[in-house]
């Protein structure tokens, strides 16, 4: 049998991350989240962790893989903001890796957590990092219309959120989506 651990992963990944990503005002279907990912070499990224950048790399290769998703959505005729880039990517690498028991990794460490209201919420009620300003813009902003800088902004405030040596993925404590 031909079938890979590695295309497993890959469909379970795109397919979480398809589903979690489609928002009112950007709907698509499961099937093209993963076409995206694919055209835009998120695959490739995920069959292996030496194919992630290190800690130091991965904001700038994150912009990149977020321009490359954009671009590939708009050969579908799809709209993505860059919160949506981020959020389908963003779950895509956390499916494959923060939660394939490889989390405390330093490159998995850096994986940005998928970014939602249900989180940003939390954050905000609780001033999570005394952050609450940044929260409150980002909720304005709302996590499906984010800009470049609007969600680099965000993600910035989860690095000032979460202690030293902790994966990012660790302010997901507050997402509440579970309930």
């Amino acid at each position: 049998m031909s079938y890979s651990i590695e295309e497993h992963k890959h469909r379970f990944a795109a397919w979480a991350a398809g589903r979690a990503a489609t928002v009112n005002g950007c709907r698509f279907k499961v099937e093209d989240g993963k076409r995206i990912l694919e055209s835009s070499g998120m695959n490739e990224v995920a069959k292996s962790i030496d194919n992630l950048p290190s800690a130091n790399e991965f904001d700038k290769a994150h912009r990149e893989w977020r321009e490359k998703v954009i671009n590939s959505a708009k050969e579908l005729n799809l709209n993505f903001t860059h919160g949506v880039a981020a959020k389908l990517i963003n779950i895509y690498l956390k499916s494959v890796y923060v939660c394939g028991d490889n989390h405390n990794d330093s490159k998995v460490k850096a994986i940005h957590p998928p970014i939602d209201s249900v989180l940003l919420d939390d954050l905000y009620k609780q001033d999570i990092g005394s952050q609450k300003s940044e929260w409150q813009k980002a909720r304005k902003a709302r996590w499906s219309k984010l800009t470049s800088n609007e969600y680099e902004s965000v993600i910035a405030a989860v690095k000032k959120s979460v202690p030293a040596n902790c994966g990012l993925w660790q302010i997901e404590e507050y997402w509440q989506g579970f309930q």
